[in-house]
């Protein structure tokens, strides 16, 4: 079965950025994504498309499909109580913040005495990255996958 929107991919995959690994997925399970659903930056969906189980490749994704271009005016302030859960902050910390849409990562830009200024920005935005990519396994998404939006199960979401 060939990799298409609303099917699910099992993949492995090693990210890097100007030749150091950022993330490597092999230390675990491999990753589920229903496919044509946005569960993964669109340069490697694009790139899934049409493959198959065993096949092992190669992409490079430009910031523009990946996570997108750095914002240089993205720094906001928020009261240090927010930060509770971290202990002692220092500048480059990256921490996950809980919001509306869920947890996002963020990096600690300065510390004060009562607010912590954080650059909003994805860590990974306005960088090129190179995929190495593994197709685990694929199947066709459940209707109830598909109306979700995600994978249900095994490296997918518990409801």
């Amino acid at each position: 079965m060939k990799i298409e929107n609303n099917t699910v991919a099992r993949i492995h995959y090693s990210v890097t950025e100007q030749g150091g690994i950022v993330e490597d997925s092999r230390v675990g399970e491999p990753v589920a994504i229903l496919v044509g659903h946005r569960n993964i930056i669109p340069g490697v969906e694009s790139a899934l498309l049409g493959r198959e189980v065993g096949e092992r490749f190669s992409v490079t994704v430009e910031p523009g499909d990946g996570y997108g271009p750095r914002h240089a005016n993205a720094i906001q302030r928020m009261p240090k109580k927010h930060f509770r859960k971290y202990g002692t902050l220092k500048a480059g910390d990256l921490v996950m913040l809980d919001t509306e849409r869920g947890p996002r990562p963020v990096t600690v830009h300065k510390v004060g005495m009562s607010v912590v200024d954080i650059d909003i920005n994805h860590p990974m935005a306005g960088k090129t990255l190179n995929f190495d990519i593994e197709v685990v396994e694929v199947r066709a998404g459940s209707a109830e996958e598909i109306a979700h939006g995600h994978v249900h199960g095994a490296g997918g979401h518990a409801h």
